[in-house]
Parts: structure tokens; C-alpha cells; sequence
């Protein structure tokens, strides 16, 4: 954090990137801090300029991320986090979510259900050809609490891993019983037994929609859809809601589009506010406000075996996830309130109809 010379005075005043931080109050909404000097005209040069204004807001959202209590209270949720298009921050999002969330005091479960196996690496687990893996788990039902390895990173973090086996999966999966419904049923007794005690699962599909992707919609409660901040990404938007469709109707029924994270996103260019903007006239319940920028250090990880929350918790990447992974829970804890709220409600309106 800098020091200026002269004496100054931070307020809260509006981002025209349109960047997402939580104020000092811990709520989420839209801002920058800004330092305004009552001394020394000469320093009006430095921290008027752009550099400086951006080093003052991630400050001050490092501060209100800090001032976070760090003890999960919210229920059980089980995320797919799937996108049909590679490249668009699917596994990146997923690994660190997931070291967000277990950052605040929940206890994690990755489920890498990418033969890629990248899910794996950056939580620093082994997966190499005798490991026993999700293709253990789904084609020869070994239980999944023989699967499941702790990362490194953090004691709340776990993660059943992925092998290259599971790039055959797809094809013996076509021949079995329940071939949809394998990790569904996997997972379910897993998370019965008395140790599990899991918070929050997030499933790391493959860049496909075949029958590994439809065994994790299949499992989830909730959809968490990345999307790169490119028009590109837009396209295969409309088969993959098609496909949640889908299994909304003969699989899943409870299954829920509740989470859209916007990646990659870069504030200088006009493309990335037009794709933003466009996504929330869509999806305007679905889409966070907080975006994940594109950023060397959450490149930088995963060579490291790391996710950026490890590898450089005081980056620009590592501070938008974190703020992400605050923005879901909070939503969750709104809907709830708005649910009991409604419940509550309901007798009043009832005594009311019956004395007219």
C-alpha cells in the first residue's frame, strides 16, 4: 500500500469499469476508492492516474474481504460447473471457488470429471495411471470415500481425482446400468456417511456434453456456467441451456441454472462490457456482478500445483474469487431469508381473505 506526502482523505465513488468490490460495510456492490489531497498539489499528478486509483480499490477490497467472518453457516450445495466451449475458465473457476470457499471455513469437495485431469494438478494431486480415480467410481462402483485424496492447500479442501482412464468412460459408460445416474448415486452415499461432512461439491465437467457431463447434471443440485467475456463464448450458450433442459425433464428435476460467472474479463476493451452487458439482459438473476479478470498470477498457478488463492492470495485474480465465492453464498442466504419471509407471510394473507 502506498503512502502519500501530503494529507488526504479515501471515499467511496463509482467504478467506471464497472469492477465489482465489497465495501468496507461487507456488501457487495460497485465502487473505487479514490485519495483526495488537501496538500501538496504535486502529488495530484500520481494519484489521479489510473495505476493508482486501481491499486487503491484492490486495497480497500483485500480490507472488506478480510473483515469477512471466516465460518461457512450455509447449506449443503452441489455445483456443475460445465461449459461445452474449452478455454473459457471452467477448470481455473472450479479449482479456485473451491479455495475460496474453503478460505471461508467450508469444507470442499472437487470432483474432476475431466480426463484432462487439470482440475487435479492444480490442487496438487496425484492422478497418474494407478491412482484410483472417478473412472473407479463410475465404471466399476468403487466407493467414492476410497477416491478422494485432501489437497495439500488446505485441510478443508478434497478432491476425488481424474486419470487418463477416464477418457475411455464415456464409451464403456454407453453399456452399463444407470449409466446417468452413476455419480449421482456415488456421490449421495458419500455424502450419508458420518465423516463426509462436506459443504460444498463442485463437479469439474469435460469441454462435451456427453454422458461424463450428463452424469454431473445428473448429480448437482445447481449449474455454475463460466463464460469468457468474447462473443465466441455466447454461442454454445444456447445447446448447453438445451441440455439442462433436458435433464431437467427426464433426469433431474430439482436441477437449477443458479450461477453465471463472467471470465477473462479485460475493462479496457469495449468487447468485454458489450458480452457482460448482453449476458445480464439474458440473465439477469443468474449472472454475478462481480467478474474474474484476465490475470497473469491465476495463469501462473497451476505450474506451480496451486490455485492463485495459494499462490498469490493478494492478487487482483485471487481477490475477484474470493469476492465471487462471498456473492454466492450471500445470494443463497437472501434467497432463503426471501423464502421464510414468504412462508411467514402466508397465514396473514389467509386470515385476512377468510375475515372479508
Amino acid at each position: 500500500m502506498f503512502s502519500p506526502r501530503g494529507k488526504h482523505s479515501i471515499w467511496l465513488a463509482t467504478n467506471p469499469t464497472g469492477h465489482e468490490i465489497i465495501n468496507e460495510h461487507t456488501e457487495v456492490g460497485f465502487g473505487a476508492f479514490h485519495v483526495k489531497h488537501d496538500e501538496d498539489p504535486a502529488t495530484d499528478s500520481f494519484y489521479d492516474t489510473p495505476l493508482a486509483r486501481e491499486l487503491a480499490d484492490l486495497t480497500a477490497r483485500r480490507r472488506a474481504l478480510d473483515a469477512i467472518p471466516l465460518e461457512y453457516a450455509g447449506r449443503r450445495r452441489i455445483f456443475t460447473v460445465s461449459n461445452q466451449k474449452g478455454g473459457v475458465g471452467k477448470t481455473t473457476s472450479t479449482v479456485n471457488l473451491a479455495a475460496a470457499f474453503a478460505h471461508m471455513g467450508a469444507r470442499v469437495l472437487v470432483v474432476d470429471l475431466d480426463p484432462q485431469g487439470n482440475a487435479s494438478t492444480a490442487l496438487s494431486i496425484p492422478h497418474n495411471a494407478e491412482t484410483p480415480s472417478v473412472y473407479d467410481v463410475l465404471v466399476e462402483e468403487r466407493p467414492l470415500s476410497q477416491v478422494v485424496q485432501q489437497s495439500p492447500e488446505s485441510p478443508r479442501l478434497f478432491c476425488a481425482p481424474s486419470t487418463i482412464h477416464l477418457a475411455g468412460a464415456e464409451i464403456e459408460l454407453v453399456s452399463l446400468v444407470a449409466r446417468e445416474r452413476r455419480l449421482r448415486t456415488a456421490l449421495e452415499k458419500y455424502l450419508s456417511k458420518k465423516g463426509a461432512d462436506i459443504d460444498i461439491v463442485l463437479i469439474d465437467c469435460p469441454p462435451s456434453l456427453g454422458l461424463l457431463t450428463i452424469n454431473a447434471f445428473t448429480a448437482a443440485d445447481e449449474v455454475l456456467i463460466p463464460i469468457q467475456c468474447e462473443y465466441y463464448a455466447l454461442e454454445g450458450l444456447s445447446q448447453l441451456m438445451g441440455t439442462v433442459s433436458m435433464i431437467q425433464k427426464h433426469l433431474n428435476p430439482t436441477l437449477t441454472l443458479s450461477t453465471i460467472l463472467l471470465t477473462m474479463y479485460d475493462g479496457r476493451t469495449r468487447l468485454s462490457q458489450q458480452v457482460a452487458d448482453e449476458v445480464r439482459a439474458h440473465f439477469p438473476n443468474q449472472v454475478l456482478t462481480t467478474v474474474i479478470p484476465r490475470s497473469v498470477r491465476i495463469s501462473e498457478a497451476p505450474s506451480f500445483g496451486q490455485t492463485v488463492i495459494a499462490y498469490d492470495g493478494q492478487s487482483v485474480g485471487a481477490v475477484a474469487y474470493r469476492e465471487a465465492a462471498v456473492e454466492i453464498v450471500r445470494r443463497d442466504h437472501r434467497a432463503d431469508s426471501a423464502d421464510v419471509d414468504a412462508e411467514g407471510s402466508a397465514p396473514d394473507r389467509d386470515a385476512e381473505e377468510r375475515d372479508e
